[in-house]
């Protein structure tokens, strides 16, 4: 196996409770914490310690299963932008919505971010998944799978152009001559498309990235189609290395057609992992995570995924023949064809494959030493399954501590992973270019 020259990127996906759904019940779990700044003030200084590209945090706009789960979740930009003051060189990255947006809110929101942090922001770039987001937003129903895409396109079309309105050099402030700024490099986007329009130009001036970076989420083919058009990072679930290789080679593939090089797009899958200093320890720690799964929730979530009432089926057995549900959902359908593949092939009941789910969210879990994981890490990474990682520690915020003492050093040692940091921003860390004004419009023209 021929060894990358350059060393691997992570990302630590920060689940507030913990990425393990049941995390929050764990005795070592920060749960009291879930509303308290301090929690996460200490959490970005153990990434930051751990020299991680960036630390990541979702985000969701409903309650859902509030008796059984840690629902709620602080708004992650103005949670960011506290933490950007606690910080210095780690990135700051955070979802929003598209479709519960507004271009110029988005465009200014990250902007500012940007200027705050100075130059540490990114955008997980996601279209959302329930008709219960929708209910929150006045509606009835969520938009189509394939719409969502087609609107999302022309949402990032505008919040590109919006941070175009100001070129680099636009600010002059002249204190003698009393020029602010020079209007001929300050211009009105006047954007006017299907879906959304804006007259501009923004009220904050063109980040210090350029644009914070964009991140999206999707593995779908729109969601491939979508990643390989303006995505920076992709952000995938992949179980197995023949499946990620796949999907690595095929996002690349794309990205001729939109004029882009494989320079200018990252691939970090979710990796979450419960490690042991023995394989027999990190076993139990993950018996006991899942044993905190309650059997109805496994159901009940399983059901809602698929499409499908599995309430009366027992749960100690497989699933039955059931609709097609990838066709059914109006959700995460490369996730649900993940999911029902897994089920199949490894011959899962409902109970264990509700838990597998809900224990690292469709993500891989990984269950073994910290020299098992890296060496799972530096295959996926030599076979071009990957770039890096997006690390999602099961409990916080111990297991982030553990990865970042146990994990980052064998990193280090293997020559895959930084020292220390050489850059300041979150382009410099992850070697992606600051693009020039017009950079998406361009590439537009040539594809």
């Amino acid at each position: 196996m021929k060894k990358r020259d350059e060393q691997l990127h992570l990302g630590a996906f920060i689940y507030y409770t913990g990425h393990h759904s049941a995390g929050w019940r764990h005795p070592d779990s920060g749960v009291e914490q879930m509303f308290d700044i301090q929690l996460y003030k200490k959490l970005a200084q153990t990434a930051e310690r751990g020299k991680f590209d960036m630390m990541f945090f979702a985000d969701l706009l409903y309650v859902y299963g509030v008796d059984q789960a840690a629902s709620g979740m602080l708004e992650p930009l103005t949670l960011l932008s506290a933490l950007s003051q606690v910080t210095e060189r780690i990135g700051l990255t955070a979802t929003v919505s598209t479709t519960y947006s507004e271009p110029y809110n988005v465009a200014r929101k990250f902007a500012s971010l940007d200027f705050i942090s100075g130059g540490r922001a990114g955008w997980n770039i996601v279209t959302s998944q329930q008709d219960i987001e929708a209910n929150n937003y006045g509606k009835d129903k969520h938009p189509e799978h394939g719409l969502r895409y087609e609107m999302a396109r022309e949402f990032v079309d505008v919040v590109t152009q919006l941070w175009d309105s100001w070129e680099d050099d636009a600010l002059v402030l002249d204190r003698e001559k009393g020029q602010f700024a020079d209007p001929a490099k300050v211009t009105a986007i006047d954007y006017k498309g299907k879906w959304y329009s804006s007259k501009g130009p923004l009220n904050v001036p063109r980040p210090p990235q350029g644009y914070p970076v964009l991140i999206q989420a999707g593995s779908s083919g729109p969601g491939q189609d979508f990643a390989a058009s303006i995505g920076e990072v992709v952000f995938t679930a992949q179980q197995s290395l023949a499946a990620a290789q796949t999907f690595y080679s095929e996002v690349h593939a794309k990205l001729a057609k939109y004029g882009r090089t494989d320079q200018e797009l990252r691939i970090m899958p979710g990796l979450s992992p419960i490690l042991g200093d023995t394989v027999e320890e990190a076993q139990r720690k993950y018996q006991e995570l899942q044993a905190l799964i309650p059997p109805d929730a496994a159901v009940r979530l399983l059901s809602g995924m698929l499409s499908f009432d599995l309430s009366s089926y027992p749960v100690d057995e497989e699933l039955p023949d059931i609709p097609d549900p990838v066709e059914a959902s109006n959700g995460m359908k490369s996730r649900i064809q993940l999911i029902m593949d897994m089920a199949r092939k490894e011959k899962l009941s409902i109970l264990e494959l509700g838990r597998r789910i809900l224990g690292a969210r469709g993500h891989m879990q990984f269950v073994g030493t910290p020299e098992q994981l890296v060496d799972l890490m530096e295959n996926w990474f030599h076979s071009y399954g990957c770039d890096g990682f997006n690390i999602m520690p099961p409990v916080l915020p111990d297991d982030l501590t553990d990865f970042v003492d146990k994990v980052i050093p064998i990193l280090q040692q293997r020559g895959l992973f930084r020292d220390e940091y050489t850059g300041t921003t979150l382009r410099e860390h992850l070697g992606l270019a600051r693009p020039q004004v017009g950079h998406f419009r361009q590439a537009a023209v040539t594809s």
